[in-house]
Formats: structure tokens, C-alpha cells, sequence
């Protein structure tokens, strides 16, 4: 087994890419209270929680585990919906010298006439050492794989109750 890797998923949601794409770029904060069972907390470390260069301190559960990790927004592209992040400190650097997320928002034709999103998750690593002692990226990204249907759930659930005004 390598030392350094690189691991994605992809995951169909029906909500609109815009929607989705925004509540990870300007509704982090919101996030806990989307998905609580999988995020516990997010708080401002650095910067504003919409900029590149900002960190975030997040508490999270992993495999049953309340892990924490602060992220550092690196690159927003809003055209083309893409943001990349790096993890550090907390749990994830017991077993990583490094580890970098890009999220990916893209249209998505779910059925005939019915779009969505395909949000794409994908994380590079480098590990400290071959047998590491915290969670493998595959349980990142169930975790991000869950707040995604999280997110999915709850956008949803707002445009019910717009439709509903």
C-alpha cells in the first residue's frame, strides 16, 4: 500500500447545482445544523467563512469516532463551481502529512427531464507513515458523502416550504 493516494466519490443529488455549490461556499456555517449527526461543529478559526486563505475549525464523527480538523480554504472558482481546501491539525494530522479536498459541482440529467447535481468529492493524501492509526480518506468520504445528502435533504425541504408561500 502507497503512502500518498488519491480517493473520490460521486454522488447524485436532486437538488440544482447553484443551490448546492452555494451552501459550501456561502452557508458554512450552516452546515452542523444540516447534517448534525455527521458535523457537530464549525467555527471561524481565520479569515471570513467565505474567502480563500480562511480556516475553519470542524468537529465531525468518522466510523462512530468525534474527530476534529481545522480546513483551509486554498481556491474558489465560482464558474466552474470548484473549491479546494486542505485539512490539517486535529485528528486527520496524526495520519497525514498532508490532505487536500476539492469539491466539484456539476449539472446532472438524473432521468428524462429531471436534473440535478453530480457532486464530486475527491481527496489527495499523504500519510505519516504505511499503517496509519485514524481514519483511511474512504471514511472521509463517507463523511462528505453524507453531509452531500444531507444538503440534498434540506434543500429540499426549503423548497417545499417555499412552494408552500
Amino acid at each position: 500500500m502507497a503512502l500518498s493516494g488519491k480517493v473520490f466519490t460521486e454522488i447524485e443529488i436532486r437538488a440544482l447545482p447553484a443551490k448546492v455549490y452555494n451552501i459550501f461556499r456561502k452557508q458554512l456555517k450552516k452546515i452542523p445544523d444540516i447534517s448534525p449527526d455527521q458535523v457537530q461543529g464549525a467555527r471561524l478559526h481565520e479569515g471570513g467563512w467565505e474567502n480563500v486563505g480562511s480556516v475553519i475549525h470542524w468537529e465531525y464523527t468518522i466510523d462512530e469516532n468525534e474527530e476534529s480538523a481545522k480546513v483551509k480554504i486554498e481556491t474558489i472558482d465560482d464558474e466552474n463551481k470548484v473549491i479546494t481546501f486542505s485539512l490539517f491539525d486535529g485528528n486527520v494530522s496524526e495520519s497525514y502529512k498532508s490532505f487536500k479536498g476539492t469539491l466539484q459541482v456539476f449539472d446532472c440529467e438524473l432521468d428524462i427531464n429531471e436534473y440535478g447535481s453530480l457532486v464530486r468529492w475527491t481527496f489527495e493524501y499523504e500519510k505519516v507513515k504505511e499503517d496509519i492509526i485514524g481514519a483511511c480518506p474512504d471514511l472521509y468520504l463517507d463523511l462528505v458523502a453524507e453531509v452531500t445528502k444531507d444538503i440534498d435533504y434540506h434543500l429540499e425541504l426549503e423548497l417545499e416550504q417555499d412552494e408552500q408561500r
